[in-house]
């Protein structure tokens, strides 16, 4: 006989600890290892220093789902530095509520996708996000053509005109 499989539970959202940095180190070298298209360039150990450090400073928001962190989101005031998801995780809502948890914090966020991630593109268009410019990359440690993208609360911009 077959267990049947146990319901995901609703992702809680919570602001990331200190001892979140190695989970959410290990998301982002797994992304890092996934995505052909993208260099290699640091190890784990330095994806979690990096992780750490944002923590530090209070940008990030992890989603965790059956008591396992599968998700987070970094802003920076109106930047979305970074948001990714564990493998396996994509396709369930988690990005969609880390998104709208950075959201409410203000009227407007930009971020910088890597022109080649197009599932990261898609995402951030069903998001309501619009495409504003375009880079060769020449700026970023990855340099890669990246694309600016820009979300802007409407009811934010009704009520203030």
């Amino acid at each position: 006989m077959i267990a049947p499989r146990s319901p995901k539970t609703a992702p809680m959202l919570r602001a990331a600890q200190p001892t979140d940095a190695g989970r959410l180190g290990a998301i982002l070298f797994q992304a890092q290892q996934y995505a052909q298209w993208l260099p290699k360039l640091y190890a784990e150990v330095e994806m979690i220093a990096f992780c750490g450090v944002m923590i530090d400073r209070g940008w990030v928001t992890v989603a965790v789902q059956n008591g396992v962190i599968q998700g987070f989101v970094a802003r920076d005031g109106a930047e979305i530095c970074s948001l990714y998801l564990a493998p396996g995780a994509c396709g369930q809502g988690l990005g969609a509520a880390l998104m709208a948890a950075a959201k409410e914090a203000g009227p407007m966020l930009w971020l910088r996708v890597i022109a080649a991630n197009e599932a990261a593109r898609r995402f951030y268009l069903r998001q309501g996000f619009n495409e504003v410019g375009r880079s060769d990359g020449s700026d970023t440690a990855e340099a890669l053509p990246n694309i600016r993208f820009e979300w802007h609360d409407s009811c934010q911009k009704e009520t203030a005109s």
